[in-house]
Order: structure tokens, then sequence, then C-alpha cells
């Protein structure tokens, strides 16, 4: 079997469906028996007592993908920065936390980027 280089793989994954990556990524997953999942930190609850004037830091949850799971995708690796396949094993893990202990004002925006691609998001 000839080897493929990393250009040819790349030029590949550039060409490939949503659909094709995701059999790919089944397929190594049973192959190697992995998981292309990522993993999710769980945020810690505050140690003072501030909650007064508001949490400083907080978590944009994923609660539901809604209609378009491409747009969600998209979004989740706009904000996130994954690849391609992280950022779908994200978003099939719905509920999850999309990134944490964030700023609330960056908390907000992420939110309405993620809602106006049909998901429904939680900010705690």
């Amino acid at each position: 079997m000839a080897k493929l280089t990393h250009e040819e793989i790349l030029a590949y994954l550039e060409e490939a469906t949503i659909l094709e990556l995701n059999d790919l990524v089944k397929a190594i997953e049973e192959k190697f028996d992995v998981t292309a999942a990522a993993p999710v930190a769980v945020a810690a609850a505050p140690a003072d007592g501030g909650a007064a004037e508001g949490p400083s830091e907080v978590t944009v949850t994923l609660t539901d993908v809604g209609p378009t799971k491409v747009a969600v995708i998209k979004v989740v690796r706009e904000v996130t920065g994954l690849g391609l396949v992280e950022a779908k094993g994200l978003v099939d893990k719905c509920p999850s936390a999309i990134k944490e202990n964030i700023k609330p004002e960056e908390a907000e925006e992420i939110k309405k980027k993620l809602m106006d691609a049909g998901a429904t998001v939680e900010v705690k």
C-alpha cells in the first residue's frame, strides 16, 4: 500500500463532507479502540462570598443543538478554536460545556452566536 503524505491527507480532509468525516472518525475509533471526544473540565464553585455583585467567571453550556447542527458546529469551532472533529464531538455530547471560566460579557456574545445558529444555551 502506498504511503500518503501529510499534504494528501489534509487535502482529503479539506474536501470531505461532514458525513464523510464522521464516518472516518467512527472507523478510526473502532480500528484503534480510541475515542475522539474532547475532555471537558468541571468548573469549580467560587470560594469567596462575592455573589452579591454577580459572578466574575461563568461557563457557557450547550443544552440543545436544535435543527441546524452544522451551523452550531461552525460556531463552536469559531469560539473554541477546536478542529472540526473535536467540535463535532463536543456538540454530539450535548449537554456540554463550550467555554469555561470566562467573563460574563464574553459568555453573552458566545450565547448570542450559538442561539443565532439555532442552539439552546445556558450561562452559569
